[in-house]
């Protein structure tokens, strides 16, 4: 895997109510996406094909409706 050659820009998850809740935040990692947990964010995160994020989001949209 290729390491980003800038630093991600993590982003919280628009589900997040800003109270201090259990939060996921994501980043383009340049080749993956990266999740982690905004409580821990110097702890261990993981990657996802781009294809396999596009298609969890797209099933999570898919049972808003």
């Amino acid at each position: 895997m290729n390491l980003p050659t800038t630093v991600p820009q993590w982003r919280k998850s628009s589900y997040s109510n800003g109270a201090g809740g259990e939060c996921v935040e994501v980043a383009d990692l340049e080749t993956v996406i990266g999740i982690r947990d905004s409580k821990k964010p110097t702890g261990p995160h993981i990657a996802v094909q781009r294809r396999a994020w596009a298609g969890f989001v797209a099933s999570v949209r898919l049972r808003e409706i």
